[in-house]
């Protein structure tokens, strides 16, 4: 149980570092908050204009995925697992932003990468696809996230690591709430992936 218990205090405390936030303020860009949506993730990072910025933003929070479930593994199956809850709950509601966060896509690929790759290769896929084709980043996220609960029940991974990987997804989409809203009256921002 100890070990349960440290490896969620270390897989929330690495979501919680909010990567978008610090290179922004570190590239003269401000606030990413109070830019765009006021997210502290990739997309809102491209919003500034600076693709570079948004795609180290995306690799390292993506990399805390992976990051907090291995090092959760270092403690059994359980511990990986709760690490894997944790690091998506400190990427959405870290303490020292006021539990003010970011919604956990990439971080929730990274878990995904270590807990079942085979479904982050589909939902990374699909999520990709879906961004490429319909230029909408929350429309990419709920595909991707829908995929991988499909991709985990299809595929045979385990009840326990199906479970988890469903709770991650439903977060993920209780967390684009607003999005969806958007989406379905037309109002969605779109993104860009051609240079300024």
């Amino acid at each position: 149980m100890t070990g349960i218990v440290v490896a969620a205090v270390i897989g929330y405390l690495l979501g919680s570092i909010p990567f978008g936030m610090i290179l922004t303020r570190v590239a003269g860009l401000g606030d990413i908050r109070h830019v765009g949506s006021g997210n502290i993730g990739a997309t809102n990072v491209l919003r500034t204009g600076n693709k570079p910025l948004a795609a180290l933003t995306l690799l390292l929070d993506l990399a805390k995925g992976i990051a907090a479930v291995l090092i959760g593994s270092l403690w059994g199956a359980d511990a990986m697992l709760a690490a894997a809850g944790a690091v998506i709950l400190g990427h959405m509601f870290p303490v020292w932003l006021g539990f003010r966060g970011g919604k956990a896509v990439a971080t929730a690929l990274g878990v995904l990468l270590v807990i079942a790759w085979p479904v982050a290769v589909i939902a990374g896929m699909l999520w990709l696809a879906t961004a490429m084709l319909f230029h909408y980043s929350s429309l990419a996220a709920l595909v991707g996230a829908v995929s991988a609960v499909i991709a985990a029940a299809i595929i045979g991974i385990g009840p326990t690591r199906a479970w988890v990987i469903a709770g991650i997804a439903l977060l993920v989409i209780l967390r684009h709430h607003e999005n969806i809203r958007r989406l379905l009256a037309g109002t969605e921002s779109r993104i860009s992936f051609t240079k300024s």
